[in-house]
């Protein structure tokens, strides 16, 4: 793995908070924004879920790349990475929310996230196509990146995990806590705001 791409492996789940302390220091919330907002990134959170659920606690590792089964179940039979699709739709929202400096730090943000998950995308599917072969090179193939294909792909013979919500719901509660405190914040910022209170 090369040194940039590691980095931000390693503190991927680091690097949002800089975008998320200006979206609160800037907050310009309406009850539009907040509500729209907030279903972008509701949406982008069950997304995560329904990923996590089928690859359980192996998508929480910091010490490297890795996968014990080529997971092609779930939402990963239309897109290869939901769990990244997801948490830009989760940065999305939350920024829609806020609506701090839009639309410009929402660009920015996306932007970002964009390249670090490039990045780390090709460093998990070098190590998939070794481990994994001629399957994973279907799926390669088949299956695109960042935007969903229409249709689940299906393939014979990839054994697969089986689908374990209680297990994505242990995994999910840091981000899920994440989420809705951010949320949380966002709202009360803006109700503090218009209120007049602070």
């Amino acid at each position: 793995m090369s040194q940039i791409a590691k980095k931000f492996f390693n503190y991927r789940s680091y690097t949002p908070i800089p975008f998320l302390i200006l979206m609160l220091v800037f907050e310009n919330a309406t009850i539009t924004t907040l509500i729209t907002g907030f279903i972008i990134a509701l949406f982008g959170e069950l997304i995560r879920l329904w990923g996590v659920s089928w690859a359980g606690s192996e998508t929480r590792t910091t010490g490297g790349v890795g996968g014990t089964y080529l997971i092609i179940s779930g939402p990963f039979a239309f897109v290869r990475n939901p769990l990244y699709v997801g948490n830009i739709l989760m940065y999305t929202g939350l920024g829609v929310m806020s609506y701090a400096l839009f639309p410009y730090l929402q660009i920015i943000a996306i932007l970002f996230f964009i390249l670090q998950y490039h990045l780390i995308v090709k460093e998990e599917e070098s190590f998939l196509e070794k481990k994994f072969g001629e399957a994973y090179q279907k799926y390669l193939e088949n299956v695109p990146r960042f935007i969903p294909r229409l249709t689940p792909y299906k393939i014979d013979g990839v054994e697969q995990p089986s689908f374990k919500l209680n297990m994505g719901l242990r995994s999910e509660t840091r981000t899920l806590q994440a989420f809705g405190s951010v949320a949380l914040l966002i709202i009360i910022k803006w109700y503090f705001r218009v209120n007049q209170i602070l």
